[in-house]
Order: C-alpha cells, then sequence, then structure tokens
C-alpha cells in the first residue's frame, strides 16, 4: 500500500517518536538521570527574573536514601503505588466526585504519573500534557520496576528552588545526607512536594507541621515493599 507524501511524513514521525521514546526509557531504566526539562526551564525562568540560577542535584543509589523517605511520600502521595499499574482509579473517581462541588480542583496523579512528568515533558498543565503523561506512565511501568520508579522519583522531584532530589534537600534544608534524614523530616519534604517552591521543609509553617503529623501516622500504615541490600542504621528523631 503507497502512501501519499504528507501520510509517509506523518508515519515517519510517529515511529521516530515511538521507538526514541522507547529507547530512551529503556536506557534511564538503569541509568541516572542528572537532567530533567523541569530543571532546565527553571532555571531559564530564574535567568529572565535576573536571577543566578539555582541547580543543586546530585544522583544516589536507592539504598542511600533513607527508608523513611519513599514511605513518607507513599503516604502523602500515592497509597496505592505498590498495587496500581500507573493510575489510582479509585482516586482518580473520589476526585471527579470532589472537584464537582469544590472551586479548587484536586488531581489524583499516582507517583509514577509524577515520575513521568518530571522526567519527559513540562510542568505546566494542559490536555496534551495529560495525554503524553498517560503514555509515558504507561511506558515507565512497562520497563521499570516500582523500586526504580521510586529510585528516579526520589532523584528529580523538585523540593524547593533549585533543589532536586534527596541528597540535594538534605543537605540544603538539613545540612545532612539522604541517607540520614530521620522519619520527621522525610515527613515534612512529603508534605511539601504539591508546591515546594510556596512550602519550606527547613522553615515549615503551622499547616506543613500539621500535614508532617498526618504523615508520620499514615507511615505506619504503609507497608514495606522494598529490599535493600544492605541494613539501614541511624538513630532517628523526629524534628
Amino acid at each position: 500500500m503507497k502512501f501519499s507524501k504528507p501520510l509517509r511524513i506523518i508515519r515517519n514521525l510517529l515511529l521516530f517518536f515511538f521507538i526514541s521514546t522507547a529507547v530512551t526509557v529503556v536506557v534511564y531504566s538503569f541509568m541516572p538521570v542528572y537532567v530533567t526539562p523541569l530543571m532546565v526551564i527553571r532555571s531559564v525562568q530564574q535567568i529572565f527574573k535576573g536571577e543566578s540560577p539555582a541547580w543543586h542535584h546530585e544522583w544516589i543509589p536507592f539504598n542511600e536514601i533513607s527508608p523513611h523517605l519513599p514511605m513518607a511520600v507513599i503516604a502523602s502521595e500515592d497509597n496505592r503505588f505498590a498495587t496500581h499499574n500507573g493510575f489510582d482509579f479509585i482516586e482518580i473517581r473520589k476526585a471527579m466526585k470532589e472537584n464537582e462541588k469544590r472551586k479548587r480542583k484536586r488531581g489524583a496523579s499516582t507517583i509514577s504519573q509524577q515520575t513521568a512528568k518530571n522526567v519527559f515533558l513540562w510542568p505546566q498543565s494542559s490536555w496534551l500534557r495529560k495525554g503524553f503523561e498517560v503514555y509515558f506512565t504507561w511506558m515507565i511501568e512497562l520497563f521499570w520496576s516500582k523500586k526504580r520508579i521510586m529510585t528516579v522519583y526520589l532523584n528529580s522531584i523538585e523540593m524547593g528552588k533549585g533543589i532536586y532530589g534527596a541528597q540535594a534537600a538534605a543537605r540544603y534544608k538539613f545540612h545532612t545526607t539522604a541517607a540520614k534524614l530521620t522519619a520527621g523530616q522525610c515527613a515534612l519534604i512529603a508534605a511539601t512536594l504539591p508546591n515546594p517552591l510556596r512550602f519550606d521543609s527547613a522553615n515549615p509553617s503551622s499547616y506543613i507541621r500539621k500535614r508532617q503529623g498526618q504523615i508520620l501516622r499514615l507511615m505506619k500504615l504503609v507497608p514495606k515493599i522494598f529490599h535493600r541490600k544492605k541494613p539501614y542504621a541511624s538513630k532517628q528523631r523526629k524534628k
């Protein structure tokens, strides 16, 4: 079957898109993610504001992150992370029902969806971005393990102005390393994730303190789904 020239161009573009994105997802299943679109966008925004770009990021393996942090973000952001296939349809239905009566809409994005957005897409919400987000979420759930998704998420998520990932947050917010973050500090970080440019885990408001307490209680209910190669030892203390 012969295609006209415009159709051949569209076909070739689609083939290039699917092949290139599949290769990228597979490569990121074992290689560190050192740069994300959001990091570049934030730096450009800072330059246009006349500010010196702040970009603090250090990739570290999963075993060098406090075991409290995955539990905190699951408790705060996605309590069905271990069982869903990238989309939490229970939360989606609840959000749709609640949003019928709310002026301020709430989302139902999973950690998998947030990881797809952070690593491959841009922050501004639109139907186009949501469409790509669904595609990349499906791809990472297909090619990555849950542990890999969590590793990339905790290394790439924005945790403050110019601060990306657990290690940078630990150093610039709490003057420690990601491995030594306490349960209380991890709960504070998780509490600010919906808006890390507005909320500061190092100087928490009363609202963030309240969320910290809620997250700490929920963390006790989160099943331990990740196994570590070597035991983690640290004296933990709520900040």
